[in-house]
């Protein structure tokens, strides 16, 4: 397959890119993970003024989409500027809100969804929501029925701050039924492809950090960077992230295409990005030295959500059975 993005596509991420950039976002995912909301939810007004949330509301919603392809190029500038919040879970809240055929609900959310002015999580096969602390609602799915709560327990640490943590309490039946295993399960699929994205964004981000510091840190009067072992490092996470990248974007195909072999498509690039992420931080840990073992460098607030971003709605390990469940 060949992809090759469209020059509105590529307009949308330079955009997208810029405004983050100016955004000051790694103070953001501080405050956001000291409990201060302010700053997180201006940089989410801004995240919806340039159509991310839009992208997976329908027309008739007041959104755009769904369009996934468009869902993952913005979740991979997500991922590579460390933007804090449930964004993941507001995008996949908006999925399952659509496949569940409950109109009063439908309503009452997606138009806001698309306008970012409700953030939600989700909360599907785990006992944790991601920040239902700072969520307007959590949607619940147990079984066939799904839940509405803005109840939630104490909130639990995290191996990234800025990702918080806690059980959900509570709620009100917003649907039941067997239609709603289908719609968790589509939920879980758009869940997937935009957390591969924030992976493979995040450890873009990385690569570069780490590219430029081994440029400027010396030993034996010479760049880390000239070193053998340094280069071979740093070539290995590229191939890694260079692997990852169109299987993304062949997931993100499927899921628009409704095909068969999206879920296990999804899987796929899920492994290959999270992995490729979680690699990109080791390198990013282990080549600043001493220097990335420590909270002060905003280069934490990335190292830090390489892993949790890996294991996020489906471990290596069950996706891998996923794409050989064929």
């Amino acid at each position: 397959m060949r992809f090759l993005l469209t020059d509105e596509q590529r307009e949308f991420t330079r955009t997208l890119d810029g405004m983050l950039g100016a955004s000051g976002t790694p103070a953001a995912a501080r405050a956001w993970a000291a409990g201060e909301r302010k700053p997180g939810r201006e940089l989410w007004a801004r995240i919806a003024a340039t159509g991310v949330f839009a992208l997976a509301v329908p027309e008739r919603s007041g959104g755009v989409g769904p369009l996934p392809v468009e869902l993952a190029l913005a979740f991979v500038e997500l991922g590579r500027h460390a933007a804090p919040g449930p964004l993941v879970e507001t995008v996949a809240a908006a999925a399952l809100l659509e496949r569940l055929g409950e109109d009063a609900a439908r309503e009452a959310w997606l138009p806001r969804i698309a306008a970012g002015e409700a953030v939600l999580s989700l909360c599907a096969g785990g006992p944790y929501a991601v920040d239902a602390d700072a969520a307007d609602a959590v949607l619940v799915v147990r079984g066939d029925t799904v839940l509405e709560t803005d109840a939630h327990g104490p909130v639990q640490p995290s191996l990234d701050p800025a990702r918080r943590l806690s059980r959900p309490l509570g709620g009100r039946v917003l649907a039941e039924g067997p239609a709603v295993a289908a719609a968790a399960a589509h939920a879980a699929d758009v869940a997937r492809l935009v957390t591969a994205a924030q992976s493979l964004g995040l450890g873009r981000a990385l690569l570069a950090a780490t590219v430029s510091y081994v440029k400027q840190r010396t030993q034996f009067q010479a760049a880390i960077g000239s070193f053998q072992a340094v280069k071979h490092r740093l070539a290995d996470t590229l191939i890694g992230l260079e692997f990852a990248q169109p299987l993304v974007y062949a997931a993100a195909l499927a899921v628009a295409a409704g095909a068969p072999s999206a879920g296990r498509e999804v899987a796929a690039a899920k492994v290959a990005a999270g992995e490729a992420g979680y690699v990109a931080a080791r390198t990013a840990l282990q080549l600043h030295g001493a220097l990335g073992y420590t909270d002060e460098p905003d280069l934490s607030l990335w190292i830090r959500k390489a892993r949790p971003l890996r294991d996020a709605w489906g471990t290596p390990a069950d996706c891998r059975a996923r794409v050989l469940s064929a």
